[in-house]
């Protein structure tokens, strides 16, 4: 119990909350209304000015309660507490100023734990508030409690699954960040490997015909500088990529390159055929960036199998230029039907954080008729600016 409530009061705001938007002042404008017709129609309210001037006067909290969750609790209830106590009256005897339930969820969604522990604090003091001053009966405090407390936790359980739902999308970037990262291993280790046996054979052929020395350092070096250049770019890119450490053996497969996409072509048994076309000179790419196209368009040839409806063809180009290598998959499938949002594919969020590694971009999304086209773009080099 003790660490539950230690972990509760070091508990952090969730980051990057929503901003204010149009819909916020929607809100309030909503609530405008609903305060004044209430105030107007109805005719059993005691105070009136004070439950309608109350109402709107504090109303725009609901504007900072994200950026401010305690602070736009805390001024509504405060204010009522001492309205109630100083001059006897009921500043919530309208039913619109149930926007404070809103406040209420947003203590427990956006707030710290510390800024949560006082906001409870305050709500339990405000009750027997009410109470003293006669606005609560035995019943009406159970009641409150309930109500007050079932939004509380509504807006604790969203802030469990956000967090739950954000620990899933870091797990997807990491396993796609180790991916990228034993490629660019093997790739670094390939050009060492170079560098080591072509000084070797420098050495062996300078010690075997001495007179040939001069020349056969020469070579070398140009070798060695040449196979350096690109260990060096293959650095910058993988020094940015998070590796965790691994215990399992090291993959023996070759990595898949730019020309492997032709594999992908065919017509299966069942579903669609797929069409592969390479344009330009594809040959002198980067390793890393022919592994994450290749990559990229075997997951999107995936997904569009598994979730194109009544597709007939899948296509896969690829367009490289002097800077960049431009990547097209796209299907001829029912785009509305059963397919994934793309902001929730766990597949389309690894493509992307394999693209945004490399320094190129990935994008998919339904075409204005039908099917469905992923797009990538990625430096020949694969060095991000």
């Amino acid at each position: 119990m003790q660490g539950l409530l230690r972990s509760l009061w070091t508990e952090p705001r969730p980051p990057q909350p929503p901003r204010r938007a149009w819909r916020d002042w929607a809100l309030v404008g909503l609530f405008v209304l609903a305060i004044t017709l209430e105030g107007t129609l109805r005719t059993d309210l005691q105070w009136r000015p004070v439950s309608v001037g109350f109402a709107l006067v504090m109303l725009p909290a609901l504007l900072w309660r994200r950026r401010s969750p305690l602070l736009a609790l805390a001024i509504p209830i405060v204010a009522s507490g001492a309205i109630q106590l100083l001059a006897g009256a009921d500043p919530s005897e309208l039913a619109s100023t149930t926007y404070r339930l809103i406040l209420f969820y947003s203590l427990t969604r956006w707030a710290s734990g510390r800024e949560v522990v006082a906001g409870l604090a305050l709500i339990c003091g405000s009750v027997p508030t009410a109470a003293v001053s006669g606005h609560l009966g035995g019943a009406d405090i159970v009641g409150a409690f309930a109500v007050v407390f079932a939004a509380v936790a509504l807006g604790g359980a969203f802030r469990y699954r956000a967090r739950a739902r954000m620990r899933e999308l870091d797990q997807v970037k990491l396993l796609e960040r180790e991916q990228l990262a034993r490629d660019l291993h093997d790739t670094v280790a390939h050009h060492v490997s170079a560098m080591a046996i072509r000084a070797q054979a420098g050495i062996a052929t300078a010690a075997a015909n001495p007179g040939a020395a001069a020349d056969a350092a020469v070579d070398a070096l140009r070798v060695i500088e040449a196979e350096a250049s690109r260990t060096l770019a293959e650095m910058r890119t993988m020094v940015r990529v998070l590796r965790r450490d691994e215990s399992s053996a090291p993959e023996l497969a070759p990595h898949p390159r730019l020309d492997d996409l032709r594999r992908l072509a065919g017509r299966p048994r069942v579903g669609p055929s797929v069409e592969v076309e390479i344009e330009g000179e594809v040959d002198d790419l980067a390793p890393s960036v022919g592994t994450a196209l290749y990559r990229i368009a075997q997951e999107s040839v995936t997904n569009a199998r598994r979730h194109a409806r009544h597709a007939t063809r899948i296509e896969v180009s690829v367009a490289a230029d002097d800077a960049s290598v431009r990547l097209r998959v796209t299907d001829d499938g029912d785009s509305t039907a059963g397919r994934p949002v793309a902001a929730s594919g766990y597949g389309l969020l690894g493509m992307i954080e394999r693209a945004g590694l490399l320094g190129g971009t990935c994008e998919a999304g339904p075409n204005p008729g039908r099917g469905w086209t992923v797009t990538a773009v990625l430096p020949r080099t694969g060095a991000a600016t």
